[in-house]
């Protein structure tokens, strides 16, 4: 955790604050005599355009830079591609379902409510198959989960490579979903005491099945329709998907079409084994699902560079944990040298992005910054050298190091390592 406590207010702390406020006071004041404040501007000259010409509210053109990207050398194909969301751009901690990170096999498929089948089968007493209009009719429940990809940041194990959070660690989401448990619809079917595992596919052409521990399937895992608020989005699963809190997001299944309870997972196929991290030895740990403690800083970035001067600078990023809540995260403006604890904007939630500030006063200097996350279960973030030290630098999967941006004295920022 921090060299300083978390709560309390020092006398110097004060101090600082204060100062921070005054120099923010004397900007304020400096454009007092500004002809956008002072003279009628266009904008209040006429009337604005009527609500009705977008009956779908979308953005305003000015954030029209704040989209989803893909890179287009990772991925040979868009039928089978990533995009990322733009976690540098945004604030709180929902990701709207418009910019949300999603990542698919074989398209994004169409597929009407009136045509969607659920089937449940297997090792159960009775082999059912739910309409959508079935599942609205079980007692609802809503909850909110980060999605993160295995393969999130995973292009950083053997050195620092893309220049911004969006691609460094956009392979995340964090959504309020709403749906039925899958204990409810388990149960329901009458899961047999030696069905241990799940088999669950979609209905795109993929499937991409994957298996899934009945203990968890009964803990906390969710079938989603809404998101949000709003009905799904197309690339996001509609009309229903697999929401399995924590662990990593290949087993999210979208367009989830059947269920089947048996006595071992599915390992003859190919998907069910493809998921490993290779040691630095060459062996594999497998059934790696949960994704670790993990933090970043959004702003400033690569993509969000200092651009207003010196002076009071707010350094912000989320923090999440797929075993946890995250109880706190510190910042460093030296490569880790020294920390100081962050500010939670709201306490932390289990398996849910948590968004963190660090109000600093920036005067020019170059800073090397760092967040450190520490979740429920007293799991400290590591460093890319401590991760090394066990995993090697032959994986792709479940690199959740600190992450460096270097600060430049011109506001720019780049992704570097740090020893």
């Amino acid at each position: 955790m921090s060299d300083k406590p978390q709560s309390g207010t020092t006398r110097r702390g004060f101090l600082a604050a204060s100062t921070a406020l005054v120099a923010s006071a004397t900007a304020a004041r400096a454009q007092t005599a500004d002809p956008l404040i002072t003279e009628i501007q266009p904008w209040a000259q006429g009337l604005g355009d009527g609500v009705d010409a977008t009956p779908y509210g979308l953005p305003i053109k000015y954030e029209s830079d704040v989209v989803r990207r893909n890179v287009s050398w990772l991925t040979a194909d868009v039928i089978s591609s990533i995009n990322f969301t733009p976690i540098h751009a945004l604030d709180g901690t929902i990701t709207p379902q418009g910019c949300a990170f999603e990542r698919h096999h074989s398209g994004a498929i169409e597929l009407r409510k009136d045509d969607y089948r659920l089937m449940i089968n297997g090792l159960v007493d009775q082999p059912l198959v739910f309409t959508y209009a079935d599942l609205e009719r079980f007692p609802r429940v809503t909850r909110t989960f980060f999605l993160e990809c295995a393969a999130n940041t995973g292009m950083e194990w053997a050195g620092a490579q893309l220049n911004g959070s969006q691609f460094t660690h956009g392979m995340i989401h964090n959504m309020e979903y709403t749906g039925v448990t899958l204990r409810t619809l388990l149960e329901e079917a009458g899961v047999k005491p030696t069905a241990t595992w799940l088999y669950v596919e979609g209905a795109d052409a993929s499937s991409n099945g994957r298996s899934l521990p009945m203990e968890k399937a009964l803990d906390d895992c969710m079938i989603a329709f809404k998101a949000n608020g709003e009905a799904l989005r197309m690339e996001h699963g509609y009309p229903v998907r697999l929401i399995v809190p924590g662990w990593e997001g290949n087993l999210w299944i979208k367009w989830l079409r059947r269920i089947e309870a048996t006595d071992a997972p599915v390992e003859s196929r190919e998907e069910t084994s493809k998921y490993t991290d290779t040691m630095a030895d060459g062996t594999s740990r497998k059934w790696t699902w949960v994704m670790d403690a993990k933090s970043v800083i959004t702003s400033p970035s690569p993509q969000m560079p200092i651009t207003h001067g010196h002076g009071p600078v707010v350094i912000t990023g989320l923090a999440w944990s797929g075993r946890g809540a995250i109880t706190g995260v510190d910042v460093s403006v030296d490569g880790g040298k020294n920390w100081k604890p962050a500010r939670l904007a709201a306490p932390g939630q289990e398996m849910a992005l948590t968004r963190f500030y660090f109000d600093h006063n920036w005067q020019g200097e170059e800073m090397l910054l760092q967040s450190r996350t520490t979740d429920s279960t007293g799991y400290v973030q590591p460093t890319k050298t401590q991760l090394r030290e066990v995993r090697g630098v032959n994986s792709v999967y479940h690199n959740n190091c600190i992450q460096t941006w270097w600060v430049k004295p011109n506001g720019e920022a780049e992704n570097v390592e740090v020893s």
